[in-house]
């Protein structure tokens, strides 16, 4: 045998093989396990139909639509309330500016 000596990138693809193959086997021995699987539990029957797909989406509809108007009404009700407060504070012939 003859003695021949390695080059750099030689070593370190030899050094990055080994790493690999290092890291390759540990991964597939703890993926290995003697453990069984677990039995899912059956998801219950709903007790009330399921409404479709429509109904859903009035159902949400009509929620935004309610939200909507309770915004609007108090936010009309604090204007009202402001407006009120100003008038209480301001003069008979005042003019307030901005």
């Amino acid at each position: 045998m003859s003695e021949k000596r390695i080059s750099r990138r030689g070593a370190f693809s030899l050094l990055g093989l080994a790493a690999v193959f290092g890291l390759a086997v540990p991964t597939s021995v703890l993926t290995t396990s003697d453990a069984e699987a677990q039995v899912q539990p059956t998801a219950p029957v709903p007790s009330a139909p399921a409404s479709s797909g429509t109904e859903q989406r009035q159902e949400r509809r009509t929620g935004r639509t309610e939200r909507r108007a309770e915004r609007r009404t108090g936010r009309t009700e604090r204007r009202e309330a402001r407006r009120k407060s100003d008038k209480l504070y301001t003069k008979a012939g005042d003019t307030k500016q901005k």
